[in-house]
């Protein structure tokens, strides 16, 4: 069965018309034949809104309760039943009422996707989740209700609904948003221009970041290498040189030119390990990239100018800065260089070379041995053909030497030519050497015979000291590649490692560097044959799909798709799969703690509720079961008076306990994270009477100040009213009978503040957090006064709603506690 298709409408703030525009689209399938059917819509009572759904076909929804109040949600089991081609639900990040089957109904919509329904959905920017932060610092509103962005990134269709700040306000002040007593107070917080105006940018960039990966997808799906000039990244090109500074700031100018442009800084190094960068150079020279909000990045290759545009293609780069040539005149003319071999074969890329204070002045090369090149040993065997017959023709003119020193003399010449060209062109050279000297110089001359035995021996010598140089030279040439090539290897690896611990996610970033560093198309981590971690495209799930297989355990398994691992690259690559083997069992051990942690914490809680409540369980059961034994005995005769005491006294040590199990199991829902929050829009008029008539006669003295223009506050009724019961209770015990507590509230920032005051002894600024540790009070470790819950169960609570709880201090002496909760919105 073929999976659903999704499609959502983003936007940037409630009342753009996303619910509008997606009811639009839902009429125009149902036009052209679509089985369409409306799963949930939530109107908010905008009478445009809900003259749009027309004819369509809604389902009922299924009724809920929680704790005394009815609710309405989607009915998820009525539209899999049901089956339309297309299902029509609202408000994606929503959180569904405890008790639903999933917690959040993006989990209801991947149910119907995965039944082949395709769904039409609404969400605004400020629910993603990897935007809840920064919504919160710009609105002053935190936003509890958030979807992931995966969720929102896979579907197959995310449309912008936009409107201007400015007709948004119109539309609020229309009355077209909210309802008139909102109205003021939602323009004078959320929906003040500047806020639309950030939010509104964010949805945009959020859009855009999401296209950009659907480009890049479709062009490695269709391994489209041209560059499409959608943005501009701007590639500056690094050789580790002191001139990167200047072709870094210039570049950066360059990408601040356009909104938006990427700034990008590579070095190649040479897989040879000859490249010659001062790797404290290159640290500094990233800090700067980093600085100016670039990124830093490392590639291996053999053919700088063709590495540079490799990864240059790979990014879609638009632009290449380079520095000018720091060779000498003469070097130029032998080789043409970096930046004349990139601009030459740099096609639609435009490419700038930068002048700089060491261009053209040539530069001294790092000494560092060197390997023995093809061009070396032709070199040297170019000398054995042409040199030693000029060094024969030499000996015989001059004619006055002894066999000794001719012997000499072309073992001078022997050394040389393996200094030059290695041991094969030098075992040459013996061989020639050997054959010459016999002919022209030892008797009998002219024949291939050694008249004297002395001859032999001094011939001897001389063959054997030429293989011992020449192999010496040898050794020595390939030692001092295979330690370039290591220190390419270390700087390659060390340069990695910094990237993958910056990173928030090893794992990930040290996949993400082995496909950056060897231009690959995508890396796959799998474990016993199925995918635990990708990066880039298309994704490999077996072997065969793959160019090149690493092995990092017995399980674990690296793919590399892209083009073929060479040899000399084997070994650094199975360093990377070790690091993934141990990045990956790190994310998993880590997976595990945080699963342990919670039971840890319950068990310490637990243990602590054990310690704390045996003498406040059995104080108010032991009053309750003395009063009602006094009252059930036979033996005294209680008048009236006496009758009711007993009564009041059963009653109070009921209630109290009563109070002490309901703290109690909501410390420990608390603790658990199994708390069940159903937050509504709710005005602070409502809830602070309701908790003073819980407190009995006490709460009438209790003094209120909460102005009629307040705005509603996003909250459970429930768990509110019972944190300003325990603060209210608090105040009560410690404060002044001629002075009762005060409870205030207003608005700050985007929250309520409901400040219940005290004017007891109050508590030093220094001892405000161990009020809240619970199962203690405040001076009292032995839990003989109550388990001083009330204080840290409140905190919890209110946390649970997404508000704080914080001490202040109360003018004139006292203590007062702020309750701030965010103030409701239309979402």
């Amino acid at each position: 069965m073929a999976r659903g298709e999704l499609r959502i409408y983003l936007g940037a703030a409630p009342g753009v018309g996303k619910t509008y525009t997606m009811l639009e689209e839902a009429h125009r399938r149902a036009e052209r034949g679509t089985d369409v059917v409306i799963a949930f819509v939530e109107t908010h009572g905008r009478k445009h809104t809900s003259a749009m759904i027309g004819d369509l076909e809604e389902l009922p929804r299924t009724e809920m309760r929680y704790r005394g109040a009815g609710f309405t949600e989607m009915d998820l089991d009525a539209v899999l039943a049901r089956k339309p081609e297309l299902a029509i639900v609202d408000e994606l990040a929503h959180t569904n009422v405890p008790g639903a089957r999933n917690a959040k109904r993006w989990q209801d919509v991947q149910e119907l996707l995965d039944a082949g329904i395709s769904v039409l959905t609404t969400v605004n920017v400020q629910h993603l989740e990897s935007l809840n932060d920064v919504v919160t610092q710009i609105t002053g509103t935190q936003q509890r209700e958030t979807v992931p962005d995966a969720v929102v990134r896979a579907a197959e269709q995310v449309e912008l609904v936009d409107m201007t700040p400015e007709a948004l306000r119109r539309r609020m002040a229309h009355g077209n948003i909210y309802q008139p007593e909102k109205i003021d107070a939602a323009l004078g917080n959320y929906f003040r221009t500047g806020n639309l105006t950030a939010l509104r940018e964010l949805a945009l960039l959020w859009l855009a970041d999401k296209v950009e990966d659907q480009l890049d997808k479709y062009r490695a799906d269709h391994k489209i290498d041209a560059t499409w000039e959608t943005r501009e990244r701007v590639v500056v090109a690094l050789t580790g040189g002191p001139e990167g500074d200047t072709l870094i700031r210039r570049a950066a100018r360059i990408a601040a030119r356009s909104k938006g442009a990427d700034l990008m800084a590579v070095h190649v190094t040479r897989n040879d390990g000859l490249a010659g960068a001062d790797p404290a150079v290159l640290a500094r020279q990233r800090v700067l990239v980093e600085s100016l909000s670039g990124s830093y990045h490392q590639v291996v290759g053999a053919d700088v100018p063709r590495a540079l545009l490799d990864f240059a293609r790979a990014v879609n780069a638009t632009q290449i800065v380079l520095g000018a040539s720091s060779r000498g005149r003469l070097a130029q003319i032998f080789s043409a260089g970096v930046g004349v071999t990139t601009t030459a074969l740099s096609g639609s890329i435009d490419v700038h070379l930068v002048t700089h204070e060491l261009a053209g002045r040539g530069r001294r090369a790092r000494r560092t041995p060197a390997a023995l090149s093809r061009r070396r040993r032709i070199i040297g065997l170019v000398t054995v053909l042409a040199g030693f017959p000029a060094l024969t023709a030499l000996l015989k003119l001059g004619g006055g030497l002894s066999l000794t020193n001719d012997i000499l003399l072309f073992l001078a010449a022997v050394v040389g030519v393996a200094l030059i060209g290695g041991l094969w062109p030098a075992l040459l050279a013996a061989v020639a050497g050997s054959l010459l000297l016999n002919w022209f110089f030892t008797p009998p001359v002219g024949r291939f015979t050694i008249a004297e035995g002395q001859n032999w021996l001094a011939l001897a010598i001389f063959v054997v000291v030429a293989l011992a140089v020449s192999w010496v030279v040898d050794t020595a040439a390939r030692k001092t590649r295979q330690a370039a090539e290591a220190g390419a290897d270390a700087q390659t690896l060390a340069t990695v490692a910094g990237g993958v611990l910056r990173g928030e996610r090893p794992l990930i970033a040290l996949l993400e560097r082995l496909r950056e560093t060897f231009t690959l198309d995508s890396v796959t981590l799998l474990d016993s044959g199925v995918v635990v971690a990708e990066v880039g495209h298309p994704t490999c799930t077996r072997p065969a799909e793959a160019d090149a297989e690493v092995k990092g355990d017995d399980d674990i398994t690296m793919l590399l798709k892209g083009r073929p691992l060479e040899a000399s690259n084997r070994r650094i690559v199975e360093a990377f799969a070790a690091q993934a083997t141990l990045a990956l069992r790190q994310e998993r051990l880590s997976a595990e703690a945080a699963t342990a942690r919670p039971l840890a914490e319950a068990d310490r809680m637990r243990t602590a509720l054990l310690a704390a409540v045996s003498h406040d369980l059995r104080t108010p059961l032991a009053s309750a079961k003395a009063s009602v034994a006094s009252l059930r005995s036979a033996d005294i005769d209680f008048d009236d008076d006496d009758r009711a005491a007993l009564l009041e006294t059963a009653d109070e040590s009921l209630d109290r306990l009563t109070r002490l199990v309901t703290n109690l199991l909501d410390m420990s829902r608390l603790q658990a994270g199994a708390l069940g929050v159903a937050a509504i829009d709710i005005g602070a008029d409502e809830i602070v009477p309701h908790a003073l008539d819980e407190l009995g006669p006490a709460g009438r003295s209790v003094r209120l100040h909460i102005p009629e223009d307040l705005p509603d506050m996003r909250a459970d009724p429930g768990l509110l009213e019972r944190v300003i019961v325990n603060l209210t209770a608090n105040a009560l015990r410690h404060g002044p009978a001629d002075q009762p507590p005060v409870i205030t509230a207003s608005t700050l920032n985007g929250y309520v503040e409901i400040r219940v005051v005290d004017h007891g002894r109050g508590i030093s600024a220094d001892r405000w957090d161990d009020v809240f540790l619970p199962f203690q009070r405040l001076g009292d470790r032995d839990n003989h006064t109550g388990v001083g819950l009330g204080l840290a169960l409140s905190r919890g609570l209110t946390e649970a709603m997404g508000g704080t709880l914080t001490p202040d201090e109360t003018p004139g002496g006292g203590l007062t506690m702020i309750i701030s909760i965010p103030v409701a919105d239309a979402s």
